[in-house]
């Protein structure tokens, strides 16, 4: 990948606050202020996932030659680099990307264009946060330094548990865990630890903990997972019973300490010939109705897709390095990159007025490459410009419409039989949510 001008100034303007703000921590931690400081370090992380380098010795060329973001060129040793990447502290990139979150989320409330899913909106009227969360295990370690020659090939590197925000699509916290067959319940007490009052939560099967559910719900945190095929339930209360929703009060667990009685709301809709199932600790259909509970369990996998693009866009997959502390680094870094991208196509979003679910991050990245050759022949000089112009939707960036938009059902009590498919569990478009409530 090359380097664009306009890109590197952006991404300057906005590392460069919060790298001023950490210099006085970088010095407590008895960093000294020597050629691989903390901006190089910072611009050389940022370099290797953004411009996929191969590794260090190339990035040692490549600072030499033409330096990189706001470094001008400079000779140092490709041992130094390799040994700095294995010591620097990693905690100085957790708190880049954790100063930096404020202003994404700000840009994102300055944006009015972009519509946001139906499901979304109407949650949004009910609770302060919509989040979801899960973990993924760290692959292999890749050995883009020297100093792994020694690390056995395919070594799995750990496991991370990650947190986002749904409506923002921005990373809320992230976790990592040294043992990379870790249950997903490893992260339940960091969960506790972060939620607030007023907030749903997305969790997929491997959090079916009925303690951790009661304990969120004592917090006043609701959350929406799927049935366990393996769970035993007794039904208290029926609100729908139709051909194709069944929607109903159950009560789930031992009633023992260790496995409390919970009160959930078990939804199932048929699709096809396929029954789907979930629970949520939101037990009045009047907060969210059924097909809205359904849409938005369905985009929990939005965090899932952010998975897939740190580890298969960005190089997750594959580690740099076999210490504790590198690990993190290139952890940090990679989220810290993945929010940057996150804010330029919420930005393109914006300029083109599609919903965000309409942008692919993956062709943003891979068409900066465009930008730059655009740029230097003077035929571009904004990104977000360039990727919502008409001439440019062959890059692929604005992803087409495959399927026709259909209303989401917003009824509470929705007892007719579904027959004609009217719920549609992905929206392509969305329309706003008055019209969704239309009758």
């Amino acid at each position: 990948m090359m380097e664009d001008e306009e890109i590197a100034a952006q991404l300057e303007q906005l590392v460069t606050p919060t790298l001023i703000a950490q210099e006085k921590y970088y010095r407590q931690l008895g960093m000294r202020d020597r050629i691989l400081n903390l901006p190089l370090m910072v611009a050389a992380v940022l370099t290797l996932i953004w411009r996929d380098v191969a590794g260090v010795t190339e990035l040692t060329r490549m600072l030499a030659r033409e330096g990189f973001l706001w470094c001008e060129p400079k000779q140092v040793s490709q041992q130094a680099l390799s040994q700095r990447f294995l010591t620097f502290p990693a905690e100085i990139f957790e708190s880049i990307l954790k100063a930096l979150l404020p202003e994404f989320e700000r840009k994102w409330h300055s944006r009015k264009q972009r519509p946001l899913p139906q499901s979304i909106q109407f949650a949004q009227t009910k609770f302060a946060r919509i989040w979801a969360s899960d973990g993924s295990t760290l692959e292999a370690i890749f050995k883009k330094l020297e100093s792994l020659a020694t690390v056995p090939t395919n070594q799995l590197a750990g496991k991370m548990g990650v947190v986002i925000d749904l409506v923002t699509r921005l990373p809320v916290e992230i976790w990592f865990e040294s043992n990379a067959k870790a249950s997903d319940m490893k992260f339940e007490a960091d969960i506790l630890n972060l939620v607030k009052s007023g907030t749903l939560i997305l969790l997929d099967r491997g959090f079916c903990h009925y303690l951790f559910w009661q304990q969120l719900i004592e917090r006043d945190v609701h959350l929406i997972t799927r049935l366990n095929h393996k769970a035993s339930f007794t039904v208290e209360r029926v609100f729908t019973n139709s051909y194709s929703i069944r929607d109903r009060l159950v009560v789930m667990g031992a009633g023992t300490p260790r496995i409390p009685a919970v009160t959930m709301r078990l939804v199932e809709i048929k699709s096809g010939k396929t029954w789907h199932s979930y629970l949520t600790s939101v037990l009045d259909p009047l907060i969210l109705p059924p097909y809205v509970v359904a849409d938005l369990y369905g985009r929990r996998w939005r965090i899932e897709e952010a998975f897939n693009t740190v580890k298969r866009l960005l190089g997750l997959s594959y580690i740099w390095t076999g210490s504790c502390n590198g690990i993190k680094l290139q952890l940090w870094g990679t989220w810290l990159f993945y929010a940057v991208l996150v804010d330029l196509g919420d930005a393109i979003a914006d300029e083109v007025s599609v919903p965000f679910d309409r942008i692919s991050l993956e062709m943003i990245y891979r068409g900066l490459y465009h930008f730059y050759v655009a740029h230097h022949k003077g035929l571009a000089t904004d990104p977000i410009k360039y990727f919502a112009a008409p001439e440019n939707q062959d890059l692929g960036v604005v992803k087409s419409i495959r399927k026709p938009f259909k209303k989401l059902i917003i009824e509470p009590f929705p007892e007719r039989a579904n027959r004609e498919g009217e719920f549609f569990f992905e929206p392509s478009a969305q329309p706003s949510l008055t019209t969704a409530l239309a009758p």
